[in-house]
């Protein structure tokens, strides 16, 4: 059963939403900070051709390196998001941001494997909240009619900040050593630390009658009422929230697998030099800057001319799902590494557009004051899935060749989508007691 909030005694409807126009500032902070926060992360990714050689590193032995930074990402996923909830987003930002900054610094130390994994995980512990974080604020400062173009633009930072580092670090590399290259991502950064702590503020001042996931209901137009806040353990009695935890489960690892491997893919299987690969490498990921904005635009036109916001989301999801299965298969089967170079674009152009939408859900289905909460845990299915899958593909590298590889890929996100769709038949604003969850 599904208790209606309208049942409730006392309960009044709110204000009509008059949306501040600070809220394009603040998505504009958070897609700097995602730029920063995949440039330093990338950083590995883009010297594993150089530090495997250095390091004498298997594909098994990087792929441990990788998972350490996942690992930590993975357990901090669910707490950070708890603490954003409750220490707030501005200062926890900004704590989460001095952390990995030092963290990406201290990679300059690293001598060996075991060092560079050490740093990875120091890593991953600092960046694990940006994602939980910019979708409380997204949350905060959006209408539902919003939201998806919101975190379209947030989301694209992540693909802008693995567009910008090959060439960055590539050439940063070849004059200053791969050694400086991580100083100066950790310190190219802290001009957004200022305007951040200068700017941001919780969006008190702002009438909003959405605490919990949209202005109206998805379905029937009915005005959203407030709810009461939702225990953190209850969250996991919410099939909504298996749903998305279990779509990022699957759907995350195809992104993570380009991060990681690209590089190295491009080094072995098409014989780029680094050169090359900073030339080059850059490509898929500003057709992925363009999947996120093209996702959320798509979805939220949708909505706006109409369709519901179940029916908005869930077309957009197919097709992006669809883009990332279709294109991704064929890469290993084409002996044209432009041909090769281009399949990777389409698949990482779908793979963005999905990814942003399901960021999205949380916001569209819970109260606010929770959406850190349940972004955390989604992170959490996130990172173990792509802790499974990097070991995955380093196993099936060192015994075989990509083209198992591709094919795992290209088969997750179609899977992600009927998993959605079962455990979430209706994508709407929960209108539930925190107690009820089903």
């Amino acid at each position: 059963m599904t208790p209606d909030y309208s049942s409730r005694a006392g309960l009044e409807l709110s204000s009509v939403f008059r949306p501040s126009r600070l809220r394009w500032w603040v998505v504009t902070l958070l897609f700097f900070v995602t730029v920063l926060n995949y440039v330093d992360r990338q950083t590995l990714s883009v010297l594993a051709p150089v530090l495997r050689d250095e390091f004498r590193m298997s594909n098994t032995d990087y792929a441990r390196v990788a998972n350490a930074f996942l690992i930590a990402y993975t357990v901090m996923q669910a707490v950070s998001g708890a603490l954003l909830d409750w220490i707030g987003t501005k200062w926890g930002f900004a704590i989460m941001f001095v952390w990995w900054s030092v963290a990406t610094f201290l990679h300059r130390f690293a001598r060996g494997a075991r060092s560079l994994a050490l740093f990875r995980f120091l890593l991953g512990v600092g960046e694990a909240g940006n994602w939980p974080g910019a979708t409380k604020a997204i949350a905060e400062w959006f209408p539902a009619k919003e939201r998806g173009s919101a975190m379209g633009i947030f989301n694209a930072g992540s693909s802008t900040g693995a567009l910008v580092a090959p060439p960055l670090i590539a050439f940063t590399t070849l004059y200053l050593g791969w050694r400086n290259a991580f100083t100066v991502i950790s310190l190219g950064g802290m001009t957004w630390l200022v305007f951040w702590v200068l700017t941001y503020r919780k969006p008190s001042a702002v009438p909003s009658p959405e605490p919990a996931g949209g202005a109206l209901s998805a379905e029937n137009g009915s005005q959203a009422l407030p709810r009461p806040k939702i225990p953190w353990l209850s969250l996991l009695a919410y099939r909504e929230v298996w749903g998305i935890f279990l779509a990022r489960a699957l759907g995350d690892p195809v992104w993570w697998f380009y991060i990681f491997w690209l590089p190295l893919y491009l080094k072995h299987d098409r014989g780029f030099t680094l050169a090359q690969i900073g030339w080059l490498a850059w490509i898929p990921f500003l057709s992925a800057d363009l999947g996120c904005l093209a996702g959320g635009w798509c979805s939220d036109l949708l909505v706006r001319h109409g369709l519901s916001l179940n029916r908005g989301r869930k077309v957009v999801f197919a097709v992006s799902a669809l883009l990332a299965c279709s294109a991704g298969w064929f890469v290993p089967y084409t002996s044209s590494s432009t041909l090769a170079l281009a399949l990777i674009t389409l698949a990482t152009f779908g793979v963005q557009s999905w990814g942003t939408l399901l960021l999205t859900l949380p916001a569209d289905i819970f109260p606010s004051d929770v959406v850190a909460s349940v972004s955390g845990l989604s992170g959490f299915g996130a990172g173990a899935g792509g802790i499974l899958s990097t070991f995955l593909v380093g196993y099936l590298l060192d015994r075989f060749s990509y083209k198992p590889v591709f094919a795992v890929m290209a088969s997750m996100h179609p899977l992600a989508f009927l998993v959605l769709i079962a455990l979430i038949p209706t994508i709407r604003p929960i209108r539930r007691s925190a107690t009820s969850p089903a």
